[in-house]
């Protein structure tokens, strides 16, 4: 199975903190880190920890998070030579807070990742289109994606897109993307209306499938997932684990979505290992650090009352 990911590589600063601050207030933090992440990094670093054959396209400053960025996701299996690090400009930076109840905040510096442009997209064209599955993510240019999806043949690789940072989508051809996966704040942007019940949930999640999107998938925390079709909206119960840091559960739940469709699984299933795989990164700390081996994933399925610890 192979998955290919065009998305960004970032560096993440972590710090904890008590609380997450209102606007306006400051907190004091506990404790700081610097973890590789970057939402393309992460999906494709987990997909390879979950056994994919996966080649990561995308730019890097050149620079020392640059060169850290890619010598981790090379030893954890990545095929990151559809990188390229671009003299002049910075990798990518994520600020993250992350609260004592394992809830964050982010801010985003795209640096190198502000640069990959339909010249970019046209020279790794062909090896994307030999893929089976295609993650791709909001953190890089919307233009370049939409100029992607339009020339990517109607049936082939399956298309997986994380509407994250969430922005509009009409630039996309929706029609294109086959599995659509924004989490609960993402679905009530895109609906301009925040979701403040399970119902708004339902309601929103039928509007957003009737804009084009084959599936949608909406991930919602400690509410695990809901899938919209024509007939209805199915939810899939996360399983019950102590959430330490959710930095890169999404990351994780798309990159395990992903994986399971390779390998001919049907939507039902693939959820569930989806929502296994999450379930797991948010009992550890950082964002790729964070991320489950397939055998993981596996135990975890077999025994899952026997929550693991980070």
């Amino acid at each position: 199975m192979r998955i290919a990911v065009l998305g960004s590589l970032n560096m993440d600063l972590v710090m904890e903190v008590e609380r997450l601050p209102r606007p306006g207030e400051t907190v004091a933090g506990t404790s700081f880190s610097r973890y590789p992440g970057g939402k393309g990094n992460n999906q494709a670093i987990a997909a390879a920890r979950l056994g994919a054959e996966v080649a990561l396209f995308g730019r890097v400053g050149q620079d020392r998070y640059g060169e850290e960025l890619l010598s981790v996701a090379r030893a954890a299996g990545v095929d990151t030579s559809g990188v390229e690090a671009l003299p002049g400009e910075i990798t990518g930076v994520a600020l993250i807070l992350v609260g004592r109840d394992g809830q964050n905040q982010i801010a985003y510096a795209p640096g190198a990742n502000g640069r990959i442009d339909e010249a970019f997209v046209k020279a790794i064209l062909p090896r994307v289109r030999s893929a089976d599955v295609l993650l791709l993510q909001l953190e890089i240019p919307i233009s370049p994606l939409a100029f992607l999806l339009r020339r990517l043949p109607e049936d082939h690789p399956l298309v997986v897109l994380d509407p994250a940072p969430v922005q509009d989508l009409t630039p996309l051809p929706l029609h294109r993307v086959d599995y659509l996966t924004p989490n609960r704040e993402e679905l009530g942007a895109l609906c301009r209306a925040p979701v403040k019940k399970k119902d708004d949930l339902m309601r929103f999640s039928q509007l957003l499938l009737g804009t084009g999107a084959k599936h949608l998938v909406v991930k919602a925390d400690q509410d695990g997932a809901y899938l919209a079709e024509p007939g209805g909206v199915t939810h899939f119960p996360a399983y019950k684990v102590k959430a330490v840091d959710t930095t890169a559960a999404g990351d994780a739940f798309n990159a395990a979505l992903a994986v399971s469709l390779a390998e001919g699984k049907g939507t039902y299933e693939a959820i569930g290992y989806a929502n296994a795989a999450a379930a797991i990164t948010v009992t550890r700390k950082g964002a790729a650090s964070s991320l489950p081996t397939r055998a993981e994933v596996q135990d975890f399925l077999r025994h899952p009352y026997r929550h693991p610890v980070g």
